[in-house]
């Protein structure tokens, strides 16, 4: 794990038990806790047309920063709760995709894997 996932994880950890909540945070209510957060940042940009999209982005630019924060806090939490190595299954996911979606397929289209 790299020393900053590591830190981070190390934070997120004391912060929780601090404030006694490992006994809430299992993981269905992280799942669905990530599921929540990630709804919360998707509203920054429901109804939005495509031409509105880059100025919302500026406009809300810290309010989704802290959107995306809440959901990086709790993936990083959902790992250490499964014992995961955030760094390395994440490592191991860049690779899967690298090969389901090599360089000469995929680039310049939005395909899924399995349409290249």
């Amino acid at each position: 794990m790299s020393d900053s996932i590591r830190e981070l994880t190390r934070r997120i950890d004391a912060f929780v038990a601090a404030r006694e909540w490992r006994q809430f945070h299992n993981p269905k209510d992280m799942a669905v806790a990530i599921a929540a957060e990630a709804g919360e940042l998707m509203q920054h940009f429901v109804w939005q047309q495509p031409d509105q999209v880059e100025e919302r982005a500026r406009r809300k630019r810290d309010e989704i920063a802290s959107e995306i924060a809440d959901v990086g806090i709790l993936l990083f939490e959902m790992a250490e709760l499964m014992g995961l190595d955030l760094g390395e299954v994440m490592t191991a996911k860049i690779a899967a995709n690298e090969q389901r979606y090599p360089v000469d397929k995929s680039r310049g289209n939005n395909r899924k894997y399995n349409e290249l």
